[in-house]
């Protein structure tokens, strides 16, 4: 090994397990009326919910994984849905935390991002996700979903590489609001979609099969950990 990569090895870790500034107030406040424009306004909306399904389906799919499932494939739609398919046990814990992931994850990720941005891990954050997108690309099925995932995580990549400190403060706390936020939506979405006898193959329908626990009780969940995490998510990044 020359030594001008005995230099970099050392210096990439220490870029990427340090610290960086955190940005001004005003540009925290900036960043939450972005993604929270990007959740409220329907035109917008349509467009911006891609990046909640992915989240959706990467939750299902690495939750299969974890609870030693075996992933097949991850589609994902023009219309924002998307279907996660994986093999084992059509009963039994592993099914139900894989049902379960879905509407979870993006708040969850959102918590998890708002705390690495409360330690100032702001390289961190933005290579971890990028390193999901990729694994996340290896089990995608179709043309649409491909496409997608690597816009997603090209444009990661190119705001992790090229942009400067407070550009990649900026990006990070828009997408770490986005996931808080846009993780509130959907279940009410599921909600107003059941009180008209739609989706009755939801994952709340799914995981209500699975446990003999009423739908309304699993939709209840999904309320909750949205609204918990962007609660604490939300007081992290506005204390950073």
């Amino acid at each position: 090994m020359d030594s001008t990569a005995a230099t970099a090895l050392p210096d990439l870790w220490d870029r990427l397990v340090g610290t960086q500034r955190d940005p001004d107030l005003w540009v925290v406040l900036a960043t939450l009326v972005a993604a929270l424009a990007a959740v409220v306004a329907p035109g917008v909306w349509r467009v911006s919910r891609n990046a909640v399904t992915i989240a959706h389906e990467g939750g299902h799919g690495l939750v299969a994984l974890l609870t030693g499932r075996t992933l097949t494939g991850i589609r994902l739609h023009s219309d924002t849905s998307g279907l996660t398919v994986s093999r084992g046990k059509p009963h039994g814990i592993g099914m139900i935390l894989t049902a379960a992931a879905g509407y979870t994850a993006p708040p969850l990720l959102g918590l998890g991002g708002a705390a690495l941005l409360s330690d100032g891990h702001i390289t961190l954050l933005l290579w971890l996700a990028t390193a999901l997108l990729v694994a996340m690309l290896v089990m995608i099925r179709n043309a649409y979903g491909a496409l997608t995932v690597i816009l997603a995580g090209g444009l990661f990549v190119l705001v992790s590489w090229t942009a400067a400190s407070q550009v990649q403060a900026a990006f990070a706390y828009t997408v770490v609001w986005f996931l808080l936020i846009g993780g509130v939506r959907p279940a009410f979405e599921l909600q107003a979609k059941r009180s008209r006898g739609g989706a009755g193959d939801s994952d709340a329908d799914q995981l209500s099969r699975l446990t003999h626990v009423p739908a309304g009780m699993w939709l209840f969940l999904f309320h909750a950990v949205s609204l918990c995490s962007l609660i604490g998510g939300g007081r992290w990044l506005l204390a950073s």
